[in-house]
């Protein structure tokens, strides 16, 4: 959008490599635009890719590169860039044993933007032109006010408390599970109906096998593409019932129903999920030991008081039971995630200003 108001006329090509990808990409769309599949990375697709669409600017996002797009934008003199970068020291190393590859698809990139200045370091290291770190694109990304709002409603109506688990990963949703029936069996009189727990995975094709993996552990489901207008059901059930977050594009309205979020991909070794947009929401967050793809914004969280850490999943499972009962510091935490959000932006304005640099 920021680019568009600088750029009358501007045509986008958005690429997708997933079917998630392209369903959410179409809302981006505006007359004269394309989407398209990315090109399979062999010489003879990315050369029938340029020679089709004839691009002026690649723009790569946070770690997307591919080496015969890199060489074939340098031979025709397109320039490519990688903006919002990132690079873990876990990539990192990948990178390093196959420095054959990832150096020169590095170094033939026009330049390179990060996130801070640790992924500035690393992705240097491997031959990137890196040229600043403006700090993290999703820190300026719009939240759906629409949608936040009516989670917000819809959890002031609750008389219980919401705990997510958010954007899972496969192996988290049977963890949370497999603990939360544990606590029921050993101690039926606990309070474990005391909050209502809710799962949104990270990738759609696996919305139906979480149904079935909840209902294999003795739960009942609530679907959201079934929950009537008022929103999900507030009563206690038999079998308890998890809520199941089985739509697109609807986050804020995840968040904003929610008291606390556990973080998705954080409790596996896979690096975490971003935790900027439900800070933005005011849902405070806790999250496991794995967060190397967002390290620096997780850090930051912590410090801010907008994230508690947890070394395991049953740990944060009771930390977040703990917030969700405690209104006084859920709200004080609320406020600190908000200012957290609010504190760190900046790096549109920075990054479109360098794309249209190079546009001249």
């Amino acid at each position: 959008r920021r680019l568009r108001e600088r750029l009358p006329g501007m045509r986008l090509l958005l690429t997708h490599s997933t079917a998630t990808g392209r369903a959410e990409g179409l809302g981006l769309l505006r007359p004269g635009d394309r989407q398209v599949w990315l090109p399979w990375d062999t010489p003879a697709a990315v050369q029938r890719f340029l020679n089709r669409f004839k691009p002026r600017l690649g723009v790569l996002m946070e770690t997307e590169i591919w080496p015969n797009l890199s060489a074939a934008c340098a031979r025709r003199g397109v320039p490519l860039v990688l903006v919002n970068a990132r690079l873990s020291q876990k990539s990192l190393r990948q990178a390093q044993r196959l420095a054959w590859l990832a150096r020169p698809a590095y170094r033939a990139l026009t330049a390179v933007w990060a996130q801070t200045v640790a992924d500035a370091s690393r992705l240097a290291s491997l031959g990137a032109p890196v040229k600043a770190a403006l700090g993290n694109l999703k820190f300026d990304a719009g939240l759906n006010a629409d949608k936040l709002a009516q989670g917000r409603a819809w959890r002031a109506a609750r008389a219980r408390p919401v705990l997510m688990l958010a954007v899972s990963r496969e192996g988290e949703e049977a963890a949370l599970l497999d603990s939360l029936r544990a606590t029921a069996l050993s101690a039926p009189d606990s309070g474990a109906d005391a909050v209502q727990w809710m799962i949104v995975p990270r990738h759609p094709q696996r919305f139906a096998d979480v149904a079935a993996l909840i209902e294999a552990r003795g739960f009942a489901v609530a679907r959201r593409s079934a929950w009537p207008a008022q929103g999900p059901s507030d009563a206690p059930t038999q079998p308890r019932t998890i809520w199941l977050g089985d739509s697109l594009g609807e986050m804020a309205l995840y968040y904003g129903l929610s008291d606390v979020a556990l973080l998705g991909g954080s409790f596996e070794p896979l690096g975490g999920q971003n935790l900027i947009e439900a800070a933005a929401c005011g849902c405070p967050v806790v999250m496991g030991p794995h967060t190397f793809n967002f390290e620096e914004a997780a850090e930051l969280a912590a410090a801010a008081g907008a994230a508690l850490r947890a070394p395991d999943l049953g740990r944060a499972v009771e930390l977040a039971r703990a917030l969700a009962g405690d209104a006084r510091e859920r709200e004080r935490r609320s406020a600190a995630a908000i200012r957290f959000a609010q504190a760190h932006g900046g790096a549109l304005d920075k990054t479109s200003q360098a794309l249209l640099a190079l546009l001249g």
